[in-house]
């Protein structure tokens, strides 16, 4: 089935006709077959090919406005259901044959005969995935791809963070939304006329994980069960980690990212990676960055916070510039422009960087310390950059029953959970949060690049979780999340390792935080949180030391965060040149 349709703009300009051809099947080597919509210009011949690979079905609102416009600008665009969504045959097994359908995908769209035997891919998220894990398969008609928002190692930034579980994403999404062919509403666990045991505030709070799918959703959900058997990095994610794959991608890849977004590590792993190990000159050489002060995709505003009319980037304009230049040949000033574009927050300013990290980086430690007493906001905990001579710790006690919860931060697109540079007072007030702050700032200190937290610690159990939160403090007190991080102290020696505790022994924990720019200004203070949850985003730990998903009993935890003398306790800022 195909149309054709004619644009008009709001001055009743006449744009570019195109046409829509619906259902058109995509054969697999195995039989399957996916179904596509391509846009095409009116005009007969062959033209460079945009692949956008979704499992959120072709009709979805949003995809039309930019697929057209493509079309309007002279690509094809071919846009499928991926295998075992909406119309594309196959069974739905989320990221498992994406690499392999994406790449034939690519090659079927290369011998098309509106095609002139250039490709390139398209889109964000799940869809950004999609096309890293095709170009890792090195087809060889893909000649560029622009993986916005999008994870590059599934179990370390999408389904876990130093191995802690992303309740609210993963149940969400993977349970709620996405079980079986088609995308189900979030809102039957939101709506004032659904009963309190479907509330999300209920769901959430229910052990043991592996049995929410059918408590709540009625039906088990396979690829759930299956990602909290695999709670390790072990073969069955490592053989859909794009991370371990870079070398084999020989083509340009840009990607894009927010300071806020769930998948920020993914983008800047996907940069850094392709910049070290792309497979190719040209791929070493064409690697591209844009984070801004979003969350999952470019806005003004996100979180409460305005970070000005200069935030905000149009995503078609961005990626119109890069697929003409690789599969028109135009020359639109990507070669003259360095390859990182950062947004600093602070002073709210974009500066365009030649790496990642920042040539030129001073690494920083800023040390806690306390006099015993840095619970709470309320505390005597304290930050430096002198080091603490005297040895001192602090004791907390976290109860899984009575977590923090979630306040701002990297989130998205799970169960309702707040994300972004939301204020930290109402967690810093709780007596199981540990909050450490410098003096009041007399110039301004800039930071850009990765951030990292060693910590010093003991549990009374066998495992638990430490998390910690980079805070800019503003004058009136406002305390804006920047950077944050979180490690399940089984997996210190590494994500594909289960080492569980000694209770009561101290262990040196080295934490990664997510990256960042800032401007921390004159009068401003800096802040780290350490506690032991951030509930729902993260699941609670149990701190009983059993698999994951399998405890319905809780413990709880008596944690203590040495500082001073010989267990310098200390985040690792990037220091940079300030921005004028």
């Amino acid at each position: 089935m195909a149309g054709a349709f004619a644009f008009t703009t709001a001055e009743g300009q006449a744009l570019n006709d195109i046409r829509i051809e619906r259902h058109k099947p995509v054969p697999m080597s195995d039989g399957v077959k996916l179904y596509a919509d391509i846009y095409l210009p009116s005009a007969p011949g062959r033209y460079p090919v945009l692949v956008t690979r979704t499992p959120y079905g072709v009709q979805r609102d949003g995809v039309h406005e930019m697929m057209v416009r493509f079309a309007q600008h002279g690509y094809a665009v071919v846009v499928t259901d991926v295998r075992g969504r909406y119309e594309s045959e196959g069974k739905w097994e989320p990221f498992r044959d994406e690499a392999k359908d994406g790449y034939e995908t690519i090659e079927w769209a290369a011998r098309q005969p509106f095609s002139n035997g250039k490709v390139a891919t398209q889109g964000g998220s799940y869809v950004g995935h999609n096309q890293w894990a095709a170009a890792s398969l090195n087809p060889p008609h893909l000649v560029a791809a622009f993986p916005a928002l999008a994870s590059t190692n599934i179990y370390a930034n999408w389904l876990t963070m130093g191995g802690a579980f992303r309740l609210s994403f993963n149940y969400g999404w993977g349970v709620v939304r996405m079980p079986n062919r088609i995308m189900l509403p979030q809102y039957w666990h939101t709506e004032k006329y659904m009963p309190e045991n479907l509330k999300y505030d209920n769901v959430l709070m229910h052990l043991p994980l592996h049995n929410m799918d059918v408590t709540f959703e009625g039906a088990p959900v396979q690829h759930y069960r299956d990602w909290l058997t695999h709670e390790s990095y072990d073969n069955y994610w490592k053989e859909i980690s794009d991370e371990e794959r870079f070398e084999k991608i020989t083509v340009p890849v840009h990607t894009l990212g927010g300071w806020f977004d769930i998948f920020l590590m993914g983008t800047i792993n996907g940069f850094v990676g392709m910049k070290k190990h792309g497979g190719s000159p040209e791929a070493r050489a064409g690697a591209r960055m844009i984070i801004g002060p979003w969350g999952h995709g470019p806005t003004r505003t996100f979180g409460g916070v305005d970070f000005t009319p200069d935030a905000f980037m149009d995503m078609y304009d961005l990626q119109i510039r890069f697929y003409d230049y690789y599969l028109k040949g135009i020359n639109t000033g990507l070669d003259f422009e360095k390859p990182v574009q950062l947004f600093y927050m602070g002073v709210n300013r974009w500066r365009s960087e030649t790496d990642w990290p920042l040539p030129g980086t001073e690494y920083r430690e800023m040390y806690i310390s306390s006099n015993g007493s840095a619970n709470s906001v309320r505390g005597d905990g304290s930050l430096s950059f002198t080091k603490p001579v005297k040895k001192a710790s602090d004791t907390y006690r976290y109860d899984p029953l009575n977590p923090v919860p979630t306040t701002g931060g990297n989130n998205c697109c799970g169960t309702p959970t707040a994300a972004g540079p939301v204020d930290q007072r109402p967690v810093e007030r709780r007596e199981d949060v540990l909050v450490y702050t410098s003096e009041f700032l007399k110039d301004t200190l800039t930071i850009a690049g990765p951030v990292k937290m060693k910590l010093f610690a003991a549990t009374d159990g066998k495992d638990t979780d430490w998390m910690i939160k980079l805070t800019d403090v503003y004058p009136d007190g406002y305390s804006m999340p920047i950077s944050e991080g979180i490690l399940r102290a089984r997996f210190r020696e590494g994500i594909d390792k289960i080492r569980l505790l000694t209770p009561n022994q101290v262990y040196e924990y080295d934490i990664e935080l997510t990256g960042t720019a800032n401007a921390f200004l004159p009068g401003h203070r800096i802040r780290i949180d350490i506690t032991s949850s951030n509930f729902p985003q993260f699941d609670r730990n149990p701190n009983t030391g059993d698999p994951l998903g399998s405890s319905a009993v809780t413990r709880v935890a008596v944690q203590t965060i040495h500082h001073g003398g010989t267990n310098l306790s200390h985040v690792l800022l990037p220091v940079v040149k300030g921005v004028k």
